[in-house]
């Protein structure tokens, strides 16, 4: 459905010079899309060699969540866009900008403030007649916590209200949990609010991502909202583990998340003016033909990254396409799958056998180039096709588990090489 047209056109002359911030793994697969169409990136993160990083124009090392580093880098660089992808960030610096200096941020800075903090984008999602959330309540101590639960109920969920990848997330069963579930979420939030979200546990029989893409329709001169095949995920601890598409679901569910995901990102688009063009991935909980909103991501998915090969045109391919302002299709070509290599244990330098086994079997596997800071943190993908998705999701699983990931000793290497 187009909205009102544009007072102007938002395509971008290429080669466009982007600045990325965040330099992940789903950075390092968008600095691939962008630079497939020329772009000129720069890839920003707290250390070196970060994976987009590796494959970028530039790289920059800064704090992001530090507003005088953020605010020095922005105004030292000569950028078409500012592409962020993480959470992370000092997002009042890139509003600063965007309002007094013209700076262009996708999708726009007003929909960052918004999406990287859980308490703005539920009051917002809540505030629209035609979506609908768990219960939930916002709190600021641990006996506030306790409070919220009488509303939510038990089982609930406590989460940080600025993290990802379940981090600082606690489920609690009993009134007891409250206090210990406040402190995770304080010491596993990615910026300090003193705030979380104490929310409903939902009984639901499957979660999804539905891609959205707003993206500018050049014969109409509008912005048009496409959706991409649901995808299906698993999490454990809060942290997705397989993926696959498309997922199951009625029809009738679909129709209302897709009017879900049309409506927020609208909303967004309103709140802050401008196309707001890019990816987002919205999040839903399913039962049945009963939908609710859970969150959004203004960015492509970490669950998302099994499009690399059920699409041809990949979630990080639209959101490239997207906010350069060129055509996209989401069409879904095949049932995919993709399953999460996980880290061990803390290794100084990864290593990986095991991965020509896995790629016997066909399919493709993606190694992020990280270091295992941390037990199960993910360094790599296992990504496939078959003729289901139960095939599709059984051989990308196998994959994985032919992955091994070990310490890697270089000086033995390089000595018997010699």
């Amino acid at each position: 459905m187009p909205e009102t047209p544009a007072s102007t056109s938002p395509i971008l002359s290429l080669p466009a010079r982007v600045l990325l911030l965040g330099s992940g793994e789903l950075g390092r697969e968008l600095t691939i899309s962008l630079k497939r169409l020329g772009s000129h990136v720069i890839a920003v993160d707290s250390h070196a060699h970060a994976p987009a990083m590796q494959v970028a124009d530039e790289a920059r090392v800064i704090n992001m969540s530090d507003a005088d580093e953020l605010a020095a880098l922005v105004d030292s660089v000569d950028v078409d866009v500012v592409v962020p992808e993480i959470e992370a960030i000092a997002t009042h610096v890139l509003l600063d900008r965007e309002q007094h200096r013209g700076l262009h941020v996708v999708p726009n800075a007003t929909a960052l403030v918004m999406t990287m903090d859980r308490q703005r984008i539920r009051s917002l999602a809540t505030s629209l007649p035609d979506v609908r959330t768990s219960r939930f309540r916002f709190a600021s101590n641990a006996d506030e916590v306790a409070e919220a639960l009488a509303h939510t109920g038990l089982p609930a969920f406590v989460k940080p209200t600025m993290s990802s990848s379940g981090h600082g997330q606690s489920r609690i069963t009993r009134l007891e949990q409250a206090a210990d579930a406040w402190q995770a979420a304080q010491s596993g939030a990615r910026v300090g609010t003193g705030r979380v979200i104490v929310e409903e546990g939902v009984a639901f029989d499957s979660e999804i991502t539905l891609l959205t893409v707003r993206s500018w329709d050049a014969a109409s001169g509008q912005v048009v909202t496409s959706f991409c095949d649901p995808v299906g995920h698993r999490q454990v601890d809060g942290d997705y583990v397989e993926s696959w598409q498309p997922a199951e679901v009625s029809r009738l569910a679909l129709d209302r998340a897709r009017a879900m995901a049309r409506s927020v990102t609208s909303a967004l688009a309103r709140e802050g003016g401008g196309p707001c063009l890019g990816l987002f991935g919205v999040e839903f909980f399913i039962r049945g033909d009963q939908v609710w909103f859970s969150e959004l991501s203004p960015r492509p998915h970490d669950t998302g990254m099994v499009t690399l090969v059920s699409q041809d045109q990949s979630e990080f391919d639209l959101h490239a396409r997207a906010i350069l302002g060129l055509p996209v299709d989401v069409t879904s070509t095949r049932p995919g799958a993709s399953a999460v290599i996980k880290a061990p244990g803390v290794l100084r330098i990864p290593g990986y056998e095991g991965v020509g086994e896995a790629l016997a079997h066909g399919g493709d596997v993606r190694i992020f180039s990280k270091s295992a800071t941390r037990v199960g943190r993910r360094l790599g993908v296992a990504l496939t096709v078959g003729n289901s998705v139960e095939q599709a999701r059984s051989r990308a699983q196998d994959m994985a588990s032919r992955v091994r990931v070990v310490e890697r000793d270089i000086g033995a290497t390089r000595a018997s090489s010699m």
